[in-house]
């Protein structure tokens, strides 16, 4: 008879993060039903995520992240309940990896990454402040203390793989039941969108100049949605700027008639996990993408979507799909149909489960 396996997972953002509800939380319903029970414990409230980048709000920043110290503390308190402790990227987001350390010394270590935080970058907010809160380093440092690694894509896991650690890799999903086509486009102004963060905000803004070009000839309303901003203005372009909310977040990306994924090809986007090509396809929205990294190998250029790797591309590509509805409804169904044969978030949770049992039953040996 197959154990159960008790999991303390510990994300460093709340439920209202992307981060987390899709590489964590959309699992635990799933993995329950493998016999996998997982209790979650954020560092960050719903609130205090809300307001993290808000720098009007840093007072109550600052008492939330007091407060998601207490919070891992008495978590490294109850480690013996579990067999199993799931690090999303990091326990904590400021000091050392004192909690990873603690957890590994009593339980199996499971460390879930799906970016490469191991290059380290400077805030866009915080700037070098906030590296010295979360200590540099940080992500080999927790990779000392780790049982086995679950990475977004290849390159993270051949980095960690070279420390000699086992690694699974597991792309970012979506459950693709939730995320859906909308149930018919209405007519009339075509919607260009772009969701992200306001780490990923500055790929977009490369394409500035493609957009304003593109308006001298076709009619269109982009539409920025997670930036952070709301004061992105381009001449000829109309521009709406949207906040990021999980409430809406299907409901915005089926608004979106066209989609644009731009990545800087530099080490940290060679380590991105392709997530919102993975929103496109499932929401049967077509796409131009830079083929960088792991976003090379989602979908099929040409039948769910087209590639970009300079302005004129970006130009082509776009033209053809704002000025071809027929084109667009073939990418999107195609893409959607790719989705669904490709990403199945009930096979990743057995992957997942498998991974549980393997660190657990291997340190109940040890």
């Amino acid at each position: 008879m197959t154990r159960d396996v008790r999991v303390l997972a510990l994300p460093a953002l709340p439920e209202f993060a992307a981060a987390t509800r899709y590489r964590l939380l959309q699992y635990v319903p799933l993995l329950a039903e493998l016999g996998i029970h997982a209790d979650v414990s954020p560092f960050l409230s719903n609130r205090t995520f809300a307001g993290l980048y808000d720098r009007a709000q840093a007072a109550r920043t600052a008492a939330g992240v007091l407060a998601g110290v207490g919070r891992r503390a008495i978590d490294v308190a109850r480690l013996g309940s579990y067999d199993v402790v799931w690090v999303q990227a990091q326990a904590a987001l400021i000091g050392p990896p004192l909690v990873e350390w603690l957890a590994h010394r009593r339980r199996a270590l499971v460390l879930d990454l799906d970016d490469a935080t191991y290059i380290e970058r400077r805030s866009s907010v915080f700037g070098a402040f906030a590296s010295i809160l979360k200590g540099r380093g940080k992500t080999d440092r927790i990779l000392r203390s780790c049982d086995h690694a679950v990475c977004g894509n290849p390159t993270v896991a051949a980095y960690i793989a070279g420390k000699g650690i086992p690694t699974t890799v597991l792309p970012t999903l979506v459950d693709t039941h939730r995320f859906t086509p909308r149930a018919a486009r209405p007519p009339g102004e075509i919607v260009l969108g772009w969701m992200g963060t306001h780490s990923t905000f500055e790929y977009l803004l490369t394409l500035m100049p493609v957009f304003q070009r593109l308006a001298t000839q076709y009619r269109f309303r982009l539409c920025v949605i997670g930036a952070g901003r709301v004061d992105l203005r381009a001449d000829g372009v109309d521009i709406e700027m949207r906040p990021w909310g999980l409430e809406r977040e299907v409901e915005d990306l089926q608004s979106f008639d066209v989609a644009v994924y731009p990545i800087v090809a530099d080490d940290w986007a060679r380590g991105k996990s392709g997530f919102k090509a993975i929103q496109y396809l499932s929401c049967g929205i077509p796409y131009v993408a830079s083929p960088v990294g792991v976003v090379a190998s989602i979908g099929r250029p040409g039948l769910t979507h087209l590639e970009a790797r300079s302005g004129e591309e970006w130009f082509d590509g776009l033209s053809r799909l704002l000025a071809d509805a027929p084109l667009r409804e073939a990418m999107g169904t195609a893409g959607r149909r790719y989705a669904v044969e490709q990403y199945s978030t009930r096979q990743a949770a057995a992957t997942l489960a498998g991974v549980f049992r393997t660190v657990a039953d291997k340190r109940r040996i040890a």
